[in-house]
């Protein structure tokens, strides 16, 4: 997320291999394996959001809290996660909860194999599925000590890389599928952030739709508050209140006094559940 995991040189190094959109194929089913479950009702958010690298202090939220924006991303966990989060407790999601703001969970789980650069936790082939399904175990964990109940998406932040790498592409997709099997079984959504012409375009043209992300937030920094306009892949893909689109990032904000620098993002899609 803009400079928000890596440092903000190689965030444009990497996002500079992800330039073109391209349009997918089938569309993925908005669950996989979800029929046998009783789900609690999405809670939905339309409109404008932002996300930045720490959450803001309370005060900060309420200087924020104009009608501009109406949805803040916050990272709840993750070992790639860049900012400690000293604000973000149980009782400031409950604060600003009641507030009205809708709150995006997002998580910075292991990251491709190929990826440039060094990171704390890396998927390998051989640990694709168990390190899925732990992070999952974690991020279901996370959220919920902070009072997102069942029924809430967990965004999981997937940096660019290089999809025509077989192996690191399969061995990518093998830890999301077991990412988002296992946030279902605890009932929670399932929700990815990716780049267009990377991390985002290989789940969408993946041939095996297969419990993979049931949610697509996608980063095209196009400076478009859009989740149709610029979609960049398959019409029947992630529809019915499924897409988030970050569209400009860096964003030096000053909203009620208060200075920010956020990136922003158009929404149409789930929210967390806190009340």
């Amino acid at each position: 997320m803009s400079s928000h995991r890596l440092s903000r040189k190689r965030r444009y190094v990497t996002w500079g291999v992800a330039g073109a959109a391209v349009v997918a194929g089938a569309g993925i089913a908005a669950q996989t394996s979800m029929a046998a479950t009783t789900w609690p009702a999405q809670k939905t958010f339309t409109g404008r959001a932002f996300d930045t690298c720490a959450a803001p202090s309370l005060s900060a939220m309420k200087a924020w809290h104009t009608g501009f924006y109406g949805a803040a991303a916050v990272y709840i966990g993750g070992k790639n996660r860049g900012c400690a989060q000293a604000n973000l407790t149980a009782s400031w999601v409950k604060s600003v909860s009641t507030l009205g703001w809708k709150l995006i969970p997002l998580y910075v789980g292991a990251q491709p194999p190929c990826q440039t650069g060094s990171s704390p936790e890396k998927i390998s082939a051989a640990t694709a599925a168990s390190l899925g399904a732990s992070d999952a175990a974690d991020a279901v964990a996370k959220a919920s000590a902070l009072g997102m109940k069942a029924g809430s998406p967990v965004y999981l932040d997937m940096e660019s890389y290089d999809i025509t790498n077989k192996a690191c592409n399969d061995a990518v997709l093998t830890y999301v599928r077991a990412f988002d099997k296992a946030l279902r079984a605890k009932t929670y959504r399932s929700g990815y952030y990716g780049f267009t012409s990377s991390s985002a375009k290989a789940i969408a043209n993946a041939a095996d739709k297969t419990d993979l992300p049931g949610n697509m937030w996608y980063a095209l920094w196009d400076k478009t508050n859009t989740t149709t306009s610029d979609w960049p892949f398959g019409a029947s893909q992630w529809t019915n209140h499924s897409r988030g689109h970050q569209y400009m990032v860096n964003s030096k904000e000053t909203i009620g006094g208060v200075t920010i620098t956020v990136d922003r993002d158009a929404w149409d899609g789930p929210v967390a559940i806190t009340g």
